[in-house]
């Protein structure tokens, strides 16, 4: 559904069945604000993207949002106050398995019907974004030896970070030898920008060498190290990714039979480069890193034969995020961000809802759009599941909203999940995966995470997205080391203050400058630049590689 606003409109009712107010600038307390001509005196002070009452309510009353459940009055609440965590408590509505209707009303891709990016084209069909080189250990005991080989073959090979500004601690050494005091080491400028900084790339076909360490593959219990070869397997065998340095200690739980089995069920023919070195059969330390830096070596000299190539928009595998969610999250950012994933569905290609626990309260509508029974019981099955062991763990999807969620607004989970939910768009859901499970299905897949940015955006690319939108009202500095990510705010101030991360803004709905629609075509088109090559992301010019694999405990 379109959602424009005026310039000079200050209120907001998301869906006409809700009975609060969503206020699009600050009010004072005794302020009179008029919406579809119903005057309201506000009875304390609302400040920018939070509720009101749109009636009173009685203790105990369903409060509504974005057309669905989001919380129960604790209290009686008059109309014109602030809807606040002293005075709402999360409630969402039940769920279940039944008839379905999963028709779909597709948008209109005539822009886009023609459009092709320029991609690198893998044996078994697949097209990656973007050319990389993996370096990963199958246990943390070998994290030491991975920051060895990173710190000796990177900068060498014209690989150091694309941030374009590095910091000055030479400098500032300097000072302090000469006797600088307190303030002047704090008003010294540390920071150079710029020409400062060169790179010459040997390989100018290779995007880059990546380094992921983890904390994983031993200790623990044995299924977190089955997950974690499953997950590496999904990185070794992802698009973006030409082939691979795997570093084994020998004698840990992830074992490479682990990894082995889990590369032959998500490509049996893989025809990638795949060295793997153990270190209990080396003679020495030295002997291991030298091997791993001169067959890494060889691995980009293979990758490098590989160049960009036009491919249809149907090889885009669309991750989508959201993380430092704001009040206007899921009233600009993630409503054009679903826009986006449904052209890109309806264009033949593959968008990845993840973050359980911030679909609780929408399981219903998600389940109604599945396109099969076996994957609406999947869902429901996974979402009940995911629930109880968080409640048996002493937290629950209840508890999921941050600080900073809260003090922008997001007050229950039900009213963030309602809104982070719009990433998803209205297209029907073509398969549900469990943790690490590949998105082989085109249309919109719902992928099993915890709402951890981090942690789902490492799931997102281990089932195969090769481009990640995430979107943010507050600010993050996330990223991933093979996916491009794209940080889109929900709101104009957060896009000027954070400029050097914010790739896209979508406070121009809130403005009145744009559309949903027209927000999620741009968007779209901000896609085929970045997954050309013909664009960096902020993430990527920043460094910002952020890999952590879930341990199948409970991480809200």
């Amino acid at each position: 559904m379109s959602q424009s606003f005026s310039a000079r409109k200050n209120l907001l009712k998301v869906h006409p069945a809700d009975n609060v107010i969503v206020a699009l600038q600050d009010f004072q307390a005794g302020d009179e604000a008029v919406h579809n001509g119903h005057t309201f005196q506000l009875l304390e002070d609302i400040p920018t993207k939070h509720k009101f009452a749109e009636r009173n309510f009685a203790e105990g009353e369903t409060i509504t949002m974005y057309g669905v459940t989001v919380g129960k009055a604790l209290r009686p609440i008059p109309k014109g106050s602030r809807i606040s965590t002293e005075n709402v408590a999360h409630a969402s509505s039940d769920y279940a398995v039944g008839r379905r209707q999963a028709d779909w009303q597709a948008p209109d891709v005539s822009k886009f019907k023609n459009r092709q990016f320029n991609g690198f084209h893998r044996a078994g069909g697949k097209v990656g974004t973007r050319n990389y080189w993996l370096v990963v250990p199958l246990v943390f005991c070998e994290n030491r030896n991975i920051k060895v080989i990173q710190e000796a073959m990177l900068e060498k090979l014209g690989y150091a970070t694309d941030r374009d500004f590095s910091v000055d601690m030479a400098g500032l050494i300097n000072r302090y030898k000469n006797g600088a005091n307190a303030d002047d080491i704090l008003n010294a400028e540390i920071i150079k920008t710029g020409s400062d900084i060169q790179r010459n790339r040997l390989f100018p076909n290779v995007d880059g060498i990546k380094f992921l360490t983890h904390d994983g593959g031993c200790g623990g219990i044995r299924q977190d190290s089955e997950t974690l070869c499953r997950l590496l397997a999904g990185y070794i065998t992802h698009p973006n990714v030409a082939g691979a340095t795997v570093l084994s200690l020998g004698c840990q739980h992830a074992q490479f039979k682990l990894l082995e089995n889990a590369l032959q069920e998500f490509a049996p023919d893989l025809r990638k480069p795949l060295y793997i070195l153990e270190q209990q059969k080396s003679n020495s330390e030295r002997e291991f890193i030298a091997e791993a830096v001169k067959k890494t070596f060889l691995g980009l000299i293979e990758a490098n034969k590989i160049e960009r190539q036009p491919a249809p928009l149907s090889h885009l595998t669309l991750g989508l995020e959201c993380g430092g969610s704001d009040g206007f999250s899921g009233i600009s950012a993630n409503p054009a961000l679903g826009y986006a994933s449904d052209l890109l569905v309806a264009l033949g290609g593959t968008a990845i809802l993840s973050e359980f626990p911030e679909l609780n309260g929408v399981e219903q509508e998600l389940i109604n759009r599945c396109t099969t029974d076996e994957s609406a019981e999947k869902f429901a099955t996974i979402m009940r599941t995911y629930s109880q062991r968080a409640k048996e763990a002493g937290s629950g999807f209840d508890m999921n909203p941050s600080p900073g969620n809260i003090k922008d607004g997001l007050i229950t989970d039900a009213m963030k999940s309602a809104g982070a939910a719009k990433k998803g768009g209205t297209s029907p859901v073509t398969d549900v995966l469990d943790y690490t499970e590949q998105a082989t299905r085109p249309g919109l897949n719902l992928l099993c995470t915890p709402g951890n940015d981090v942690e789902s955006t490492t799931g997102l690319v281990g089932s195969g997205a090769n481009l990640i939108v995430f979107t943010t009202g507050l600010g993050t500095p996330t990223g991933n080391p093979i996916s491009p990510t794209i940080k889109m705010s929900s709101n104009t101030a957060l896009a000027q203050r954070m400029a050097d991360l914010i790739d896209i803004n979508a406070g121009t709905v809130i403005s009145g400058e744009d559309t949903i629609e027209t927000k999620g075509e741009e968007l779209l088109e901000l896609l085929i630049q970045v997954a050309s090559g013909e664009r960096l992301t902020h993430a990527e010019r920043l460094g910002q590689d952020d890999f952590i694999p879930w341990k199948r405990g409970v991480s809200l």
